[in-house]
């Protein structure tokens, strides 16, 4: 039962990419229409149009998964040695120092939101204790 949820679960989302594939052709935008469909899966997440539990297992499944993806992408690219040898050390070097960044600036926002929180949390309960009090 639990694999047909997780098969159900993927076709909703293959749903939302398939519906920015037809935006980005029919308006014929530059961003890619995976892309759209990711913002509109965030927008119908954010509006609780599509509840989170709905797509839950499904994206955990094939987060799981998603090594195997790229396998085909590097082997692909064990045909171009020219660009290997060539840019491979600026390349190799291009995608850490944008890894370590994109990781860095999570990080930084993240804990920026979480003490943001935590603020907004104390707060409340500072005001909730003064009530009660007075």
């Amino acid at each position: 039962m639990k694999i047909i949820i997780i098969i159900l679960q993927i076709c909703i989302l293959y749903i939302f990419s398939f519906l920015g594939t037809v935006i980005h052709n029919f308006f014929h935008l530059v961003i890619p229409g995976s892309i759209i469909g990711l913002l509109l899966l965030f927008l119908c997440l954010c509006l609780k149009i599509v509840p989170l539990k709905c797509i839950e297992s499904g994206a955990g499944f094939l987060l799981s998964i998603l090594m195997l993806f790229f396998i085909p992408t590097t082997v692909g690219i064990m045909n171009y040695s020219s660009l290997l040898s060539i840019h491979g050390a600026l390349l190799v070097a291009a995608v850490l120092l944008s890894t370590i960044l994109s990781i860095a600036i999570t990080g930084t926002a993240g804990q920026f939101l979480e003490k943001k929180a935590q603020k907004r949390k104390d707060d409340k309960e500072c005001k909730n204790s003064y009530s009660h009090s007075a």
